[in-house]
């Protein structure tokens, strides 16, 4: 549906396990700042939604891990719009290092107020996904 959003973050001591690999969960992390960095590049900032009483909340994520990645390694995160409806983005990310994809999501984002149910989006910002 779009062009990728891309994304570089580096590799810390913090963001791997004991076997020197970054832990797999890091990726979620890596994979939420990118998202954030794509909103932001939007035009659309969290705590905007926050003035208006909504929120970005994660419904599904599935990743599939492909290749280790090390620290100090610099990993480049695109990030694509799949679909968009009233309360639900659907994403695709995927995480590369020196070129080669080493893991990839597919997520449900979902819209929700402040007492956690599902909402819309704001009718100004649908355009600005669809851009």
């Amino acid at each position: 549906m779009s062009d990728y959003f891309t994304f570089d973050i580096r590799v810390y001591y913090e963001d791997t396990d004991f076997s020197g690999n970054v832990y797999h969960g890091s990726y979620v992390k890596f994979f939420e700042r990118s998202r954030t960095e794509w909103l932001r590049n939007l035009g659309i900032h969290h705590f905007e939604l926050a003035k208006q009483g909504l929120a970005f909340a994660v419904a599904k994520m599935e990743i599939d891990f492909l290749k280790p990645s090390h620290i100090d390694d610099l990993i480049n995160i695109k990030t694509r719009l799949i679909s968009i409806s009233g309360a639900r983005i659907s994403l695709e990310q995927e995480a590369f290092c020196r070129g080669k994809k080493i893991a990839s999501a597919k997520l449900v984002i979902a819209v929700i107020d402040v007492k956690g149910r599902a909402t819309r989006l704001p009718k100004d910002w649908k355009p600005l996904f669809l851009a």
